[in-house]
């Protein structure tokens, strides 16, 4: 007997059923993507002779999940040592973040290293990106170069030239023929993924594919096409800054919470291996509302300047201005320092912001962010070669954070000299100079002084003292 599913409609997106038309999904809350589903006969399965036989899991080959790295040290940290045979790389981004002069990186030096490239143009032509790689220094008679929107035409492609590397530029701009809708719409970006992850597999090439993003920062089209790619990447920046982050979204073969650095310049973009050195001011001495603290991005400890400056309003309403922190975390700590600390901000206009361009959202900054406006509003010193690190509750008190060994080995190595930190974090000790950290009780180094805040009020009498 045949069911069939004519009055059934389906979200194009999620794939979620519904029995009558809606506009917006129900389940993802996507606009525009629920479509009446033609009929599904259900069918018993009959069983087939399998192409490649049940092994004992000993007995597989490991080295064709092997990966190979790229020559970009950054990328393959986050890759997890580079691109593994057959693997598919979704790379997503804001338009001109600086995606495509990344990857004409990579293929230049997978190029270098005899490794034919391929690389795919669907939004430019051949002599755009020929011209950006020429400014880059990215040319190579190994690195391949077409400009196509066809993916029948790529497929072409591979066939013509075997790659060791395919990157296409953008997943949006291919069109499938046969296949319903334009460029960029749901059946298409499904259909296309659906093909090149096939090829991809079929002859153990990996496969990079840049994603567009949409205005809150998630992946254009199918949310189904996260799930078919082998490892998600967000490409991130600020327009007013060189510094360029990628982040592991998701990753098959590694981490999925590693972060690469780069600098993007006229020439190129450029590996950070140790970017702390942006996110900190360069002086001689100490200045009243500033305050260093370290954030974890990914497993990487960086270190990062928390500014403030504390001014009379002449404004009914004074202004709370907020830049690279979350404004609703530093509206609390401003209340919090008024109730629990006892610094009067009434009346006053309050600027706090990062310096370089470094965005701040985990709430081990809190009582750095604290400290800077506490500073500027009474126009104290912090002593200078101190970091403070420790979520900042509601009722004064200082929470414990994780890594914080790694935090203070990094801030250590950067020449920094005291810390305040919350308790609970330091096991049995009497001295203050080589504090033991719980959680694998490593000792901090010993030109590291820990200082223990168990509140916000011990912590700004240290900075009054």
């Amino acid at each position: 007997m045949v069911r069939s599913s004519a009055n059934t409609y389906r979200c194009g997106d999620c794939g979620h059923e519904v029995t009558k038309w809606v506009g917006r999904c129900p389940e993802c809350q996507t606009w525009g993507s629920v479509a009446a589903a033609g009929s599904r006969p259900v069918t018993a399965v009959v069983a087939a002779t399998p192409s490649n036989p049940a092994r004992p899991i000993s007995q597989i080959d490991l080295h064709s999940a092997q990966a190979t790295p790229t020559g970009v040290a950054e990328l393959d940290r986050v890759l997890g040592g580079g691109l593994v045979p057959g693997a598919v790389v979704l790379l997503a981004g804001e338009p001109g973040v600086g995606k495509s002069t990344l990857l004409l990186e990579v293929a230049y030096r997978i190029a270098l290293a005899d490794r034919r490239a391929l690389y795919v143009t669907g939004e430019e032509s051949a002599g755009q990106v020929r011209l950006r790689a020429q400014r880059t220094g990215a040319l190579h008679d190994e690195l391949f170069l077409a400009a196509e929107s066809d993916l029948a035409a790529v497929l072409g492609h591979l066939d013509a030239v075997d790659p060791g590397l395919l990157i296409v530029d953008s997943v949006q701009t291919m069109s499938c023929a046969g296949v319903e809708g334009s460029p960029g719409g749901v059946s298409q970006v499904r259909a296309v993924a659906s093909v090149l992850i096939s090829a991809a597999k079929a002859r153990g090439l990996p496969v990079v594919l840049v994603g567009h993003v949409t205005k809150d920062g998630t992946v254009a089209g199918p949310r189904v096409l996260e799930h078919l790619v082998d490892v998600v990447l967000q490409f991130e920046g600020d327009r007013h800054s060189t510094l360029r982050m990628v982040r592991g979204i998701k990753n098959r073969f590694g981490p999925a919470d590693e972060v690469g650095c780069f600098e993007l310049t006229d020439d190129g973009i450029i590996c950070l291996p140790d970017p702390s050195g942006l996110f900190l001011s360069h002086r001689d001495g100490a200045v009243a509302g500033t305050a260093v603290t370290v954030v974890v991005e990914g497993k990487r400890p960086l270190l990062g300047e928390i500014q403030a400056l504390v001014a009379e309003s002449a404004l009914a309403n004074p202004r709370r201005a907020v830049s690279g922190l979350d404004s609703s975390r530093v509206a609390m700590i401003l209340a919090v320092l008024e109730r629990r600390g006892g610094v009067r901000l009434v009346g006053s206009d309050v600027y706090t912001a990062t310096v370089g361009g470094m965005r701040v959202a985990e709430p081990a900054a809190d009582l750095a962010v604290a400290l800077a406006v506490a500073s500027a509003a009474g126009d104290l010193l912090l002593p200078s070669h101190t970091v403070a690190i420790g979520e900042v509750g509601l009722a004064g008190e200082v929470r414990q954070v994780t890594g914080l060994r790694r935090r203070l080995t990094e801030a250590a190595r950067l020449g920094f000299r005291h810390a305040l930190v919350p308790p609970e974090t330091v096991t049995a000790t009497a001295r203050e100079s080589a504090l033991r950290v719980s959680g694998g009780g490593a000792s901090v180094p010993p030109e590291m002084r820990v200082h223990v805040v168990p509140d916000l009020a011990a912590a700004l009498g240290w900075l009054r003292a």
